[in-house]
């Protein structure tokens, strides 16, 4: 029992060693003192990570490592200290705080000082050995960086140096392996010391929702877009077999994964023109139009900046253009991930990309500045709701602009003459589903396969077997050569090293569609809806802003219905979308076989 001193001072009565009670007004002051701390060592923290992630050497690793270890660490501190107002009756806005301080990390350090050094400085290495990674083929003088790699990828239609620069990629992230083991435990040992079962749990919470009743709505948007999935695989797999022959390609397997145009066969575009239908040419090639026109590298950034400029948004501060990285250094090696930065949480914006004057790479621009735009749009918030309704919505937004990229966009922005007449649509929707659909089974199982690594229903043991039956199961995709636990294939993905959560890839793709069914509606568009570009219009930009203005206030359902009306994610968007492509896909599956 704990002992109480008591003392009498006239008529007051004094007990040491109870602490008082807490009350609503220390609550207050706790949840704005720790808001202004966090935004002080936030900033410092991002400007290390920047640094860090566009010069990358072993210095900048360690300074960015100390960086991120004070960050986390005051995080962790003040999440647990916050719990000491979970009994109280708060006002709604610092009710909802309190939990988002909780919920903040994707990655806690345990409590113990070096293990909290070890796991930022694991975090910093895997990525930076990511980032760093190159093949070097046997006899050839230069080494390969993933761009190279990708390109190889993305134009090659020989399966041997596909497979040789598949193989060469994957083989950089055996390394990784030991060190993410041991990340794990760490990783888990912090997200149990702030009460939750492990770090799977701890990403899966901060979705306003039960962990377990989030994970059953990813099955439910799963199965409503599954059929499309499946009939966009079966015709695929089918004009590959033509192309490369039954000894590389089965007819009712799984399609082996160097041959769909991407390093991780999660987007599979490149290889429109193996299977565009006939007669489909659109008419023009983006890249070579954009290529003619001597467009560099700044011109692509002012495209998508004009496209929000718009909608009715203001333009990027100066700055922008001054911080960015836009291009990859000769002298040096740098993350060329692309990825938009809020440096300072207020208006110091920033795009890091090695841009190719490519047409992928035009959406590319589109989607990361709607990262910036909707950071600006938020940055009146307090610090803890400078975020987006949820991380899938921070995905969406610049998607949602992308596929406003249409044939009528290209013509009022000066890029095309005419748009193409209806008859050569098959061939556009087909080339986007190839983006958008294929991706979606790879956008769900990354974090399938980490929320079990977290739980250790996935033990290090079968790391990579595991792998592969998720990829088998959800993508319908095989490893083209035998894979051992001697590999680490997940770590050949730039959001396993790095520990970004990715499941809001997954949740974007679902939403972009649903915004854009919205936003086409708003705008009046009367045409289909892959057709619709809400370009110049503003009010469709004055809806879009109102909700991204809510930052993370507000829980995400009302986020959503702002825009929508609607306070449930729905697929059906996408099926709508996709309809006329459904029905030709299955068309010309018939009498073939679909699934594996």
């Amino acid at each position: 029992m704990k002992r109480l001193i008591v003392l009498i001072a006239g008529s007051a009565l004094f007990t040491l060693g109870a602490a008082p009670p807490p009350t609503v007004a220390e609550a207050e002051k706790f949840i704005a003192d720790a808001e202004a701390r966090l935004l002080t060592l936030g900033v410092e923290d991002n400007r290390a990570q920047w640094v860090k992630s566009t010069y990358i050497t072993d210095d900048t690793e360690i300074l960015a490592a100390k960086a991120d270890e004070r960050d986390i660490d005051l995080t962790v501190k003040l999440a647990k200290q916050a719990t000491r107002f979970d009994a109280l009756e708060l006002p709604p806005d610092v009710a909802r705080k309190m939990k988002l301080l909780k919920l903040s990390l994707t990655l806690a350090t345990p409590a113990d000082p070096k293990e909290g050094e070890e796991l930022t400085r694991i975090a910093a290495a895997m990525e930076g050995t990511y980032g760093k990674g190159k093949y070097c083929p046997p006899g050839k003088p230069d080494c390969l960086d993933l761009e190279e790699l990708s390109r190889i990828m993305a134009n090659s239609r020989n399966p041997a140096e596909l497979l040789d620069a598949w193989r060469g990629w994957h083989a950089i992230a055996k390394p990784i392996r030991p060190e993410f083991v041991r990340y794990v435990a760490l990783a888990n040992k912090g997200a149990r010391e702030l009460g939750f079962a492990d770090t799977g749990a701890m990403w899966r919470a901060k979705y306003d929702m039960p962990p377990d009743d989030f994970a059953k709505e990813l099955d439910r948007l799963w199965e409503q877009v599954r059929p499309l999935y499946v009939s966009l695989h079966a015709y695929v797999r089918n004009r590959l077999r033509e192309k490369y022959g039954a000894d590389v390609v089965p007819a009712d397997g799984p399609i082996p994964a160097q041959l769909l145009g991407n390093m991780w066969a999660q987007e599979w575009e490149n290889i429109y023109p193996l299977v565009a239908p006939s007669g489909a040419d659109p008419g023009f090639d983006l890249t070579e139009i954009l290529k003619s026109r001597h467009t560099d590298y700044k011109q692509m950034v002012h495209y998508g900046e004009h496209f929000f400029m718009s909608l009715g948004f203001a333009p990027l501060p100066e700055t922008f253009w001054e911080r960015s990285l836009f291009v990859k250094p000769r002298d040096r090696d740098v993350v060329c991930h692309a990825s938009a930065w809020d440096i300072d949480a207020v208006d110091d914006v920033r795009l890091k990309m090695c841009i190719e004057i490519t047409a992928e790479d035009f959406l590319t621009v589109h989607h990361e500045l709607g990262h910036n735009f909707y950071q600006r749009a938020y940055d009146q918030q307090p610090f803890l709701f400078r975020d987006s309704a949820n991380d899938g919505f921070h995905e969406a937004v610049g998607d949602t602009i992308a596929l406003s990229v249409t044939p009528e966009y290209l013509v009022k922005i000066g890029l095309l003459h005419k748009a193409p007449d209806t008859s050569k649509d098959m061939g556009l929707l087909l080339h986007k589903a190839l983006e958008k659909v294929a991706f979606l089974p790879f956008g769900l199982m990354i974090d399938q396969w980490r929320w079990k690594v977290f739980s250790g229903q996935i033990p290090p043991e079968k790391y990579n077997e595991a792998w592969w039956e998720l990829r088998r199961k959800y993508q319908g995709i095989a490893p083209p050569v035998e894979r051992t636990e001697a590999d680490f294939d997940p770590g050949a993905k730039y959001h396993v090293a790095a520990n970004v959560p990715y499941m809001r890839y997954f949740l974007a793709d679902i939403l972009q569609f649903q915004f854009h069914r919205a936003l086409a509606h708003i705008a009046g568009c009367t045409g289909p809806l892959y057709r619709c570009s809400i370009y110049g219009n503003k009010e469709a930009g004055r809806r879009f802003n109102a909700m991204l203005e809510m930052g993370l206030s507000r829980p995400w359902p009302e986020a959503l219905a702002a825009l929508t009306g609607e306070s449930q994610m729905d697929a059906t968007a996408i099926r709508d979308y996709f309809a006329p492509l459904q029905a030709w896909l299955d068309e010309q599956n018939k009498g073939k076989p679909v699934g594996w």
